[in-house]
């Protein structure tokens, strides 16, 4: 398995698998898959501000994607990344949201983050959860019954990395370019 950034030809595929986790999972409160086309403008913006967008490959073939995506797009918050880790039905646990995470971890790290946030839907993701945690991720918190789908209500658990010494010192980049 390699991992490698993701290209405008992966459009279709980053499509099918987050389509999948959209249609049947609580990993995004997203009701109908998007399209190709806004699959890929989603991840033009990520490439915009100069965060991963990564693929995990095996012969050919990608089995998920992951990437960091501006928190939130007040200024204040540009030090601050939040992660998404998807991975294709039948690659699901065999290493490769691990890898993809921890790509993007590194990637975060040198782009000069200073925290990732996980917001994980469902806080009875208990693969995500450990997933992120094995990397060091801790809970910060659980927004409960926050969303609705699939008939009920769903939480989120919210987790967080501190890269870069944190808040101990002051910022060594100038962060994501966000906007007020």
């Amino acid at each position: 398995m390699i991992i490698r950034p993701s290209t405008e030809g992966d459009g279709e595929v980053l499509a099918a698998i987050y389509g999948h986790h959209v249609l049947t999972g609580f990993g995004s409160f997203e009701e109908v898959p998007p399209t190709v086309s806004e699959m890929l403008a989603r991840r033009a913006k990520v490439l915009e501000l100069g965060l991963p967008y990564l693929v995990a490959e095996a012969d050919g073939k990608v089995l998920g994607y992951a990437y960091a995506s501006a928190y939130r797009p007040r200024i204040g918050y540009r030090y601050s990344a939040e992660d998404s880790v998807y991975v294709a039905p039948d690659a699901i646990g065999k290493g490769v949201g691990r890898a993809l995470l921890s790509g993007v971890i590194k990637a975060c790290e040198l782009k000069g983050m200073r925290q990732i946030i996980a917001v994980i839907g469902d806080s009875g993701n208990q693969a995500s959860i450990a997933l992120h945690a094995a990397l060091g991720f801790e809970t910060a918190g659980v927004l409960r019954n926050i969303g609705f789908k699939h008939g009920r209500w769903v939480d989120s658990c919210l987790m967080q990395l501190t890269l870069n010494g944190g808040e101990t010192r002051p910022p060594d980049t100038p962060g994501l370019p966000l906007g007020g």
